[in-house]
């Protein structure tokens, strides 16, 4: 294959990246460049194809978890996920018995469950977000740090 269409595949894989901000087709570009090299030493095109998709799934594969803790790693969680790990204040007695329970956490008030059937919480407790389940708050008596 000529050097250049895989000169253009680079281009068009690096530009769809810096796009994204994915990190999805980097890795195909690296897959891209190793490609390219090979066409220079005039190898065959079966070569150069089998070089671009190894390459490119090894890199994929090998490196993005890496790449990714790092490069992604002040991502702000949104919505209800950021919830988690929260604290929050009983403002209605917890009561999976009797299917009560509001919380309020950043404002909002939300209705609130504890994990295990047997325990309940009382209005102004301090109380921390452990999941969520549905529109409910799963949380857990807040241990004190020390």
């Amino acid at each position: 294959m000529i050097p250049i269409y895989w000169l253009i595949a680079f281009v068009a894989l690096i530009g769809i990246e810096i796009a994204t901000m994915a990190l999805t087709t980097i890795w195909f570009a690296g897959g891209a460049i190793v490609a390219f090299l090979l066409s220079l030493f005039h190898t065959s095109i079966e070569f150069q194809l089998a070089a671009f998709v190894i390459t490119s799934f090894l890199l994929l594969f090998l490196t993005r978890p890496f790449a990714s803790k790092y490069v992604n790693s002040q991502t702000v969680k949104t919505n209800a996920e950021g919830l988690i790990g929260k604290k929050a204040r009983v403002i209605a007695t917890i009561d999976n018995e009797q299917g009560t329970g509001l919380v309020v956490v950043d404002g909002q008030e939300w209705t609130a469950r504890t994990g295990k059937a047997e325990v309940s919480y009382e209005v102004g407790k301090m109380v921390r977000i452990r999941e969520i389940q549905g529109v409910k708050l799963i949380v857990e008596e807040l241990q004190e740090e020390i």
